[in-house]
């Protein structure tokens, strides 16, 4: 009877020990990952003299490799924990950049959708005495343009194809035109197939504005755009090329509206890094290209068709 009472105190004092002595433990591993080596060797050393003095050298070797090989353990342990710490707080500030971007977005289409449609509306009342069928192809390409924006601007412009996005294009060049007239001319050359290709929002059409305003606008002849895009080895690359009045400059990449193209540079930075790029060149016949290249990923049919339709 004594002995089988004496195994739950026994069980009970190893659980107090143990408990007691875990805080130490860990704090002991917690010193030795933080402790520079210099001072590991010193202990280690003294420990070794020690146990020279008490007659003890075997059991000071054993401990001082033992704690040279926790040393090791420990340091490992705080550096991958000190990279994982960093790597989050990596993350949620890039988190918290594409998120500002994003809201930079929505904020910069709620100041510029509204001028352009009261404009758009503006021409459309005008024609409708002076020219009623150009007054309803205007109200076409309005009702086909809004069609296209309301999706994105709904999602706040974090998600978007590349079909979504010419339709958008498609449908403004031919607002444009009817201001314009004769002056814009345009022309896609984008094969079916690269219609899920996803392509973040607005981008696209920041650059066609971009060559309106600072190609075709300023020639007094205007001139022509062209969209194209293409996937080479596994990179997308859309391009848009005018044939205004160029750029002194193309290297420089700093034709156009300057907050428009940073806005473009910077979400392409904040969404793939490296992997993405904007840059500038001058067509052969005369004007200015710019293109935007970034990795390939296509969205399946269903997909594509449920953010087509949000």
């Amino acid at each position: 009877m004594s002995s089988s009472k004496t195994h739950p105190k026994l069980s009970e004092a190893l659980i107090g020990a143990r408990d007691a002595l875990a805080p130490v433990w860990w704090r002991f591993f917690d010193w030795l990952a933080m402790a520079p080596w210099r001072h590991v060797l010193v202990i280690g050393f003294i420990a070794l003299i020690l146990g020279e003095i008490l007659r003890i050298e075997q059991i000071s070797i054993v401990l001082v490799l033992t704690s040279i090989v926790l040393k090791i353990i420990a340091g490992g342990k705080r550096r991958a924990d000190v990279a994982a710490r960093e790597a989050s707080e990596r993350a949620d500030h890039e988190s918290l950049e594409r998120r500002l971007a994003e809201a930079e977005l929505a904020a910069m289409q709620a100041q510029i959708e509204p001028h352009f449609l009261f404009n758009t509306l503006g021409s459309i009342e005008a024609l409708i005495e002076l020219d009623p069928p150009r007054a309803a192809r205007t109200q076409r390409s309005l009702i086909e343009y809004l069609r296209a924006a309301m999706p994105q601007m709904r999602d706040g412009g974090t998600s978007g194809t590349l079909g979504r996005q010419l339709e958008l294009s498609r449908a403004f060049l031919e607002i444009m035109k009817v201001r314009m007239e004769e002056r814009l001319e345009y022309r896609l050359v984008v094969s079916e197939g690269l219609s899920s290709a996803e392509f973040p929002p607005m981008m696209l059409q920041t650059l066609v504005e971009n060559s309106i305003k600072h190609g075709l606008e300023p020639k007094a002849a205007g001139g022509r755009i062209e969209i194209s895009a293409e996937v080479a080895h596994g990179r997308l690359r859309v391009s848009v090329a005018d044939t205004g009045v160029g750029m002194a400059d193309p290297s420089r990449a700093t034709a156009g509206d300057g907050i428009g193209l940073t806005n473009v540079r910077e979400r392409l930075k904040l969404l793939f890094g490296d992997q993405a790029s904007l840059s500038f060149d001058a067509p052969t016949e005369g004007g200015t290209r710019a293109v935007i290249e970034l990795p390939y990923r296509s969205l399946s049919p269903a997909t594509a068709s449920a953010k087509a339709g949000q």
